[in-house]
């Protein structure tokens, strides 16, 4: 089993960016997932999660009307849209699926996730 994340770049502020994970070895359409990142000498953070049917979504509280979280269940895939990119989300981004099935809500803990993406780097610099 193996989450892919790619799309990790360099942009400026005010730039947008969008990122994909996608998933291989099992379907995760019955599992939850998010997007976490850690930026150097930082804890990792959840930044963005949908449930398994879409019915669900939540973010950090900086990123909320900048990043939209969205999933294509046919094609395994993880996607998170990111407008209006500041320095500050200068980080690692990490996707991970719910080690849970059909949770109604998107856990914001990282111990709740079973598998996670190698990460993909994301700068936001001048």
């Amino acid at each position: 089993v193996q989450l892919q994340a790619s799309g990790g770049g360099l942009v400026q502020p005010g730039d947008s960016l969008g990122l994909s994970c996608a998933a291989y070895g099992r379907s995760f359409r019955s599992n939850g997932m998010a997007w976490f990142r850690q930026a150097p000498g930082q804890e990792r953070q959840f930044v963005a999660g949908i449930t398994w049917n879409m019915r669900g979504v939540d973010y950090l509280d900086t990123v909320r009307g900048r990043f939209t979280v969205s999933r294509d269940n046919d094609k395994n895939t993880l996607y998170l849209q990111m407008n209006n990119l500041k320095p500050e989300d200068t980080a690692v981004y990490y996707c991970a699926a719910d080690m849970r099935s059909y949770r109604l809500a998107v856990p914001t803990i990282g111990f709740e996730y079973e598998y996670w993406g190698q990460g993909t780097l994301v700068t936001v610099s001048s």
